[in-house]
């Protein structure tokens, strides 16, 4: 799949982004397709090109990490969604729908970590600011500040066990907290809304980092979070 410059879609991008019947990401904000016709989940776009990210994480990791995990995610997602009673639906319903039940754990597995996967990519961005307004006034509420948030997301991200996730989410009442999931599990599944998200699967840094898992954590969080995309998650 072609990689559109930073934040940049072609009409051919985005007429193939709203071909899917999904919940659909962009940089910077979701896509709700109202007028999708087509079955399948269309895999977005990478927001930028593969080198963006560099020298934090590498064209190399990123091209594996996208071109085979993410699009293979979402092929098995299709493959096994056609063959489900909820073929057709968003993706969003699709995975919280198979996490309930346990003969729906490969869909379940594979649309969740289609979802998680497009959410970490747009997560990132070479230029990361500081958050503003809203957001800010959030993080200082629940944390006392950025830095006790960052390290919050890093000792999640570096103690989680095995493959998964560390989540900036927000509650109900818009209480921030720091949450991390094993494996494909999602903090919509717990009634949380997720506004950012560090992938700590080994193939997210393993080609860059072998098993110094806590210096790409600590990378990707003084760098290249994108925080404008965490402040409009947050509303």
């Amino acid at each position: 799949m072609p990689i559109p410059s930073a934040h940049t879609f072609s009409r051919r991008h985005m007429l193939r982004l709203t071909a899917g019947a999904g919940l659909l990401f962009l940089a910077g904000g979701l896509l709700r397709p109202g007028d999708a016709q087509a079955a399948a989940f269309a895999a977005p776009a990478l927001p930028y090109a593969e080198n963006a990210l560099e020298p934090v994480i590498s064209a190399k990791t990123v091209g594996f990490h996208y071109g085979k995990h993410t699009l293979g995610y979402f092929d098995n997602a299709n493959k096994l969604v056609a063959e489900s009673p909820l073929a057709g639906q968003p993706l969003e319903k699709v995975f919280l729908e198979a996490a309930k039940d346990p003969k729906m754990v490969g869909l379940f597995r594979n649309a969740a970590q289609a979802w998680n996967h497009v959410f970490y990519w747009n997560g990132l961005t070479a230029t990361a600011g500081a958050p503003s307004g809203k957001l800010a006034k959030a993080i200082e509420t629940s944390f006392g500040g950025l830095e006790a948030c960052q390290k919050a997301l890093a000792e999640a991200a570096v103690s989680q066990f095995g493959s998964g996730w560390a989540w900036l989410v927000a509650d109900s009442t818009g209480k921030l907290s720091v949450v991390k999931t094993g494996n494909a599990d999602n903090p919509l599944q717990d009634g949380l809304k997720p506004l950012w998200v560090i992938d700590v699967w080994e193939h997210a840094y393993y080609l860059d980092y072998q098993n110094r898992r806590a210096d790409y954590v600590k990378g990707v969080l003084d760098k290249l979070v994108n925080w404008d995309f965490a402040a409009k998650n947050l509303g």
